[in-house]
């Protein structure tokens, strides 16, 4: 009778790990180092988040995402000298404390970074199921940590020669997907055996993440006692001249929202399209969130729901300037019931949507 296997201790486990994730190619010589066996690297991104609220933090954060050239695209000479010296001197103050109202105190991390972690612990569990060991799941932030660079050097250390680079954004912008793609080719740069790489295109009109949209909306309208006279779909603004120079971005927006409305079943009436969150003198797109919701009040919808459709987690801009500061212009006007429908986040629909939105791009790759 053969005795009962023993069950393995960790470092057993480990060494099992090793030998199986590492081994010597074929035909080389006894001395040749072994080396980890091939996978294909699946590395989401995302905006990034401050590593505390504190001042020196929040200025390194906020000094890198505005010293970027695809968001603010002043010429350095006349943005750097504002920047360093006039919004860098007050903004950390402002930010912080902002994000001090959201904080998630007790992993001492922004709710950015909770979603991210939890949005890759199940799309890992997803793509492990239909891939195995051979896709490595991973995520960076573009500003911020873990940097775009120290994750696809571990991939490339853990043997993926393929990369899918996947920014969490469904509408192109060239100040959100483009900046992302240009850190991930810079962090290439660096290396000096290149993966195979391709980047996760926008999917802003994709059936299944309309769909994972609508489930939400249904889902917060059946809680309520009475439905919302109007949803507001509030976007990321732009600046109006990136428009007018090429980005995609209003017209992607614009097409999620009418999308959305098809597939809800809904009339004109029932849904608009707003964008929040200026920066600046200049004039963005319109119309803007803020003055907008005070507006429909203004005009009798005392009923709204607000629901952020560019945004792939809760974060700054949803938790403290939709649920405060949105909410408040609403309220001031006049407006009686304010809704907020989170994001997506880690929704199980939202999870299926970008696993199927990765697994048509990993043809030729993976099956």
């Amino acid at each position: 009778m053969t005795p009962p296997e023993k069950p393995l201790s960790a470092a057993r486990m480990d060494r099992r790990d090793q030998m199986t994730e590492a081994f010597r190619p074929e035909h080389a010589p006894a001395s040749h180092p072994a080396v980890p066996r091939e996978k294909v690297g699946i590395l989401v991104a995302n905006l990034g988040t401050p590593d505390g609220t504190s001042y020196w933090p929040m200025r390194r954060y906020l000094n890198e995402f505005l010293s970027d050239r695809r968001v603010i695209d002043y010429p350095r000479w006349k943005w750097q000298p504002i920047l360093q010296t006039v919004v860098l001197g007050k903004r950390p103050f402002t930010s912080g404390k902002a994000y001090r109202s959201i904080w998630n105190t007790e992993a001492n991390e922004s709710p950015l970074m909770t979603i991210t972690k939890q949005q890759v612990a199940k799309l890992k569990t997803v793509l492990h199921e239909r891939y195995g060991a051979r896709v490595m799941v991973d995520f960076c932030m573009r500003y911020g940590n873990p940097s775009t660079q120290s994750k696809v050097r571990a991939m490339v250390e853990a043997g993926c020669t393929k990369i899918l680079f996947c920014p969490l954004y469904p509408q192109y912008a060239g100040a959100t997907t483009a900046t992302a793609n240009d850190q991930f080719f810079r962090a290439l740069m660096d290396e000096k055996w290149q993966p195979a790489s391709r980047t996760l295109p926008p999917y802003f009109d994709d059936p299944d993440y309309i769909d994972a949209l609508a489930q939400s909306v249904e889902r917060a309208y059946a809680k309520l006692d009475q439905a919302p006279d109007i949803l507001v779909c509030s976007y990321h603004g732009l600046p109006y001249r990136y428009l007018m120079e090429g980005d995609p971005y209003h017209c992607q927006c614009v097409k999620t929202t009418r999308l959305l409305k098809e597939r809800l079943g809904w009339g004109d009436d029932r849904i608009t399209t707003t964008f929040q969150s200026r920066f600046g003198p200049e004039e963005w797109l319109k119309p803007y969130t803020v003055e907008e919701v005070a507006e429909l009040a203004r005009r009798g919808k005392k009923r709204i729901a607000v629901m952020a459709p560019a945004f792939s987690a809760d974060c700054i801009e949803t938790l403290e300037e939709i649920n405060e500061e949105i909410r408040e212009s609403f309220e001031h006007a006049g407006g009686e019931s304010f809704t907020y429908i989170p994001c997506l986040n880690d929704d199980d629909a939202h999870i299926e949507a970008l696993a199927g939105r990765i697994g048509s791009n990993l043809g030729g790759w993976l099956t």
